[in-house]
């Protein structure tokens, strides 16, 4: 629920992938599709967070361990 939001987004400072996120997860309701996507798009990059995919934030730092 919360990656369908872009909460990730927001905390490692992609402000404009979090808005885009948070934008089609709720104007997204009126065409039903929106959550959906949102949804997967949130599940993908947890995984890329947690296989280390992605390993920094917007300013180039470091994820912690």
């Amino acid at each position: 629920m919360i990656g369908s939001l872009g909460i990730h987004n927001f905390y490692l400072g992609y402000t404009g992938k979090a808005v885009a996120q948070l934008l089609l997860s709720i104007v997204g309701w009126i065409v039903i599709v929106g959550p959906i996507i949102a949804s997967i798009w949130g599940l993908v990059e947890g995984i890329m967070i947690l296989t280390k995919s992605i390993n920094t934030d917007a300013h180039g730092v470091p994820l912690a361990e």
